[in-house]
Formats: structure tokens, C-alpha cells, sequence
């Protein structure tokens, strides 16, 4: 019996050819019959790919033979399932590009990347060794969620700081505003869903004056693996893909209310403003009935 799965990774190395690497995956995902999502440019490449386990495999040996990214760290999870194609579930379509950044902060020029990865980032930090840093320094840790506020609605480290940003874009306005200068001189742990995103955020704290600067290497998803429920994260997590949700146990905590009716649900929907991409907590029961759900920058604006 076939069986899907997904692999999620990146890797932050130069590239002196970017478009002769995107030629190359997109040829080999084609040939492999995956889908998913990759992006390429000169700081390196981004990408999450899912189909059948063997061609999977095949996939990440063959990735794993170009010399920049012979040490990407793979994150493999469960798939949906396959088509009657063979083709994954999970992804409608396969995406290959080329753009100035490979997880899109809108500050191409500020990232410095070398052989070994991005410069000036923060220290990275396995999921023992973050629970390590918490036991030494107690409630002086502070979380710093590195994703879209409405990721964070339906999962979270506990007592997370959970940054108003809408996109990736908008983080370097919220560090500019001043409002977590007073986080300079404690320790931060950045965290999001697989890593890379905290790449680019970490190094862009440290290079506007906050002294201590962690990254969970890995993203939550290696924490999920290491801790699962019984660990500091607390919900589901989101993915971009046709999963939305995953769970790191039969036993995940539901932390986020239906926008409609309040109760306690995990499922998301679009925000009813066609214009915003923001997504919104609304249970089944509430989607079915047809009742709009508006993220909370719409439904005050609604209000006004």
C-alpha cells in the first residue's frame, strides 16, 4: 500500500546559479511525481514536498548530492494521502521559483549568508537544550513567536510573546517600533514552524541591539518530535498546506474558540474580507451555516 509523506527544509547557503537549481528540482520533482512548494534564490532554498515514501526518498538523496545542501536537515511528516495519480494530497500543484528571498521579510539587503549559513543569527538551541536554558533562567526567558499572528491563535508556547504581523513583511516594522526594547536585556527564544523563518528574525534582533538571542533549531516541528504534548507548546500547529492542522498527539490541547459561537475549536477558515489572506478559527458546525468570519482587523472595522 502507497504512503504519503511530506518533507519540509531549507537551507541558507550561496548559490552562484539560482534559476540552473530551480531547472534542476523542478525536473526532478516531475520526474519523481511530487508536489509542494520551492523557492530559490541566492541566500539559498526553501521548500516542502510530499508524495509517495519512495519517490520521497528519492528526492532527498538526490537534493542531498548538491554540495550546498548535503547538511539540510530534513523534517519528514505524515501525508494526507495520494491520489488516484499517485500524487499527493496535500499539495495541488508543484511550485518552483526564483525571488529575492527565500522566506519573504522584505529586507534582502540586511541577510548575510556564507558557507555556513546565515550571519549574525541567534544561537541555536535543541529542543533539550531550550528546556535546559528555561530550567536556568526561569520566567527571564521570553518566547518570541516568529510567524503570522494567526498561526499562533490555535497554538503557542506557553506565555509566547505573539508579535502583531499579518506577514513576514511586517517584522521589521513591529522590531523598529521600539515596543520590545525593553526584551533587550533578557534572553529571547524565536521560534516558528521549521526553522528558517527565525533565521532571518533572529538576525535581525541582533542586529538592532537585542543582546541574547536564541532560535529552536528545528521549529516546533523537532520540538513536537522530542516533547510532543508534554512539553511547553501548547495546540495545533499550522501548515501551509492541505493538512492546515497537525497535532503532536491524540492528546493536543485546544487553545483557540470558534470566532462565532466561542467554543473551543482548532479549525480554520478565510477570513470572509476577500481582500485579506488572514485565516480565523470557526468550528464546522458555524462554517456550515454559512455564518462569515471576519479576522479581528476586519471585525473592528465592521464595528466602526
Amino acid at each position: 500500500m502507497a504512503v504519503a509523506k511530506v518533507l519540509l527544509y531549507y537551507q541558507f547557503t550561496p548559490i552562484a546559479d539560482p534559476d540552473a537549481v530551480r531547472l534542476w528540482q523542478r525536473d526532478l520533482c516531475e520526474l519523481l511525481g511530487l508536489r509542494g512548494r520551492i523557492l530559490i534564490s541566492k541566500d539559498g532554498i526553501n521548500g516542502t514536498v510530499g508524495g509517495d515514501i519512495a519517490a520521497v526518498k528519492k528526492y532527498w538523496r538526490k537534493t542531498r548530492d548538491y554540495p550546498g545542501f548535503k547538511d539540510i536537515d530534513f523534517k519528514w511528516s505524515e501525508g494526507t494521502g495520494l491520489d488516484e495519480h499517485g500524487m499527493s494530497l496535500d499539495f495541488p500543484r508543484l511550485s518552483v521559483k526564483v525571488r529575492d528571498e527565500i522566506v519573504s521579510f522584505g529586507a534582502p539587503g540586511e541577510l548575510q549568508v556564507d558557507e555556513n549559513g546565515v550571519v549574525g543569527g541567534g544561537t541555536h538551541l535543541t529542543p533539550g537544550a531550550l528546556h535546559k536554558l528555561v530550567a536556568e533562567r526561569g520566567d527571564d526567558v521570553v518566547f518570541f513567536d516568529g510567524r503570522n499572528a494567526f498561526e499562533a491563535a490555535i497554538g503557542k508556547f506557553k506565555n509566547a510573546i505573539v508579535p502583531d504581523v499579518e506577514t513576514t513583511r511586517d517584522f521589521v516594522a513591529e522590531l523598529d517600533s521600539g515596543k520590545y526594547d525593553d526584551l533587550k536585556g533578557k534572553p529571547i527564544v524565536t521560534y516558528c514552524t521549521g526553522g528558517i523563518r527565525c533565521e532571518v528574525l533572529s538576525s535581525l534582533m541582533v542586529s538592532r541591539g537585542f543582546g541574547e538571542v536564541y532560535q529552536l533549531d528545528g521549529g516546533i516541528v523537532r520540538y513536537g518530535e522530542s516533547f510532543g504534548n508534554a512539553g511547553l507548546w501548547e495546540g495545533s500547529l499550522y501548515v501551509f498546506d492541505g493538512r492546515e492542522t497537525v497535532t503532536f498527539g491524540s492528546k493536543a490541547t485546544v487553545i483557540s474558540t470558534c470566532s462565532t459561537c466561542g467554543e473551543p475549536d482548532a479549525n480554520m477558515v478565510n477570513c470572509a474580507d476577500e481582500s485579506c489572506r488572514n485565516r480565523v478559527v470557526q468550528c464546522a458546525s458555524c462554517s456550515t451555516r454559512g455564518i462569515a468570519a471576519l479576522c479581528q482587523r476586519h471585525a473592528e472595522a465592521a464595528l466602526a
